[in-house]
C-alpha cells in the first residue's frame, strides 16, 4: 500500500466509515477498549490516525490536551464535527513521520492506523519516539492470532483486502520488534471477531 493509494482510498471511504466502523460490533469493541482509560488532567494525548474520530468522544471534556492527526484531510473534515467546542488540534500528517520532537505526549491512541499505513514499523517507532517515557500507548486493530498462524481466509483474502486500503495479515510482535528495546507491552487481549480486532497496550521504557 502507498499513501496516494491510501489517501484516493479514504476519500471515498470518508463519508460512509463510520457506518461501518463505529455501529453495532465495532462501537461494542471501542467502548471495551476506551471506557476504562482514566488519565490525569492535563495529559497531552496524540491520536495517530484519528480517522473520522470515532474515539474522540471516549476522551473529549476530560481536561485533557488533544492534538489529533491524519494523512486523509477528508477524514480530518469529518472529526472535525466531533469536536463542538474546538478544543482538539487537528494536524494533517503522515503516521509514519511525526513532525514533533522526542517525548512530546503522555498517552497515544493508534486506532486501526498500523493496518493502513505502507511502513507500519516505521509508524510505531515514531509513536514510541514522540511518546514521553514511563508514558503509554493503546493500539486498536487487527492481526494474526499470537500464535503467528495466520488463517487460510487472512492469506487468501489479504492482496484483495489491501486494494480496500488495509492489511488483514499484519503481526503485531514483528512490528513490535522495531521498539522492543524501547517499550514493554502491558496488555494484549482479544476484542472482536475471535481475535481478529485486539486492544494492545504499552509503556516507553
Amino acid at each position: 500500500m502507498k499513501n496516494s493509494w491510501n489517501s484516493f482510498v479514504y476519500k471515498w471511504w470518508a463519508p460512509v466509515y463510520e457506518r461501518f466502523f463505529n455501529t453495532g460490533m465495532f462501537l461494542k469493541a471501542r467502548n471495551q477498549v476506551f471506557s476504562d482509560i482514566r488519565l490525569k488532567e492535563g495529559s497531552k494525548i496524540l491520536f495517530v490516525g484519528v480517522g473520522t474520530g470515532a474515539d474522540l468522544p471516549y476522551f473529549l471534556n476530560k481536561g485533557y490536551d488533544i492534538t489529533a492527526i491524519d494523512f486523509s484531510s477528508e477524514m480530518l473534515r469529518v472529526a472535525k464535527e466531533k469536536d463542538q467546542n474546538g478544543s482538539v488540534r487537528f494536524m494533517q500528517m503522515d503516521a509514519q513521520n511525526l513532525e514533533f520532537e522526542n517525548e512530546s505526549f503522555d498517552f497515544i491512541v493508534a486506532s486501526l492506523i498500523l493496518s493502513v499505513v505502507p511502513q507500519p514499523k516505521q509508524a510505531l517507532s515514531e509513536m514510541v519516539r514522540v511518546l514521553k517515557k514511563n508514558s503509554s500507548f493503546v493500539v486498536f486493530d487487527k492481526f494474526v492470532p499470537r500464535d503467528h498462524k495466520r488463517k487460510i481466509k487472512q492469506i487468501v483474502l489479504r492482496p484483495v483486502i489491501k486494494l480496500l486500503g488495509t492489511d488483514i495479515g499484519l503481526d503485531f510482535y514483528e512490528l513490535y520488534q522495531a521498539v522492543a528495546d524501547k517499550s514493554e507491552i502491558t496488555k494484549d487481549e482479544d476484542v472482536m471477531m475471535s481475535g481478529l480486532y485486539r486492544k494492545i497496550m504499552g509503556i516507553k521504557k
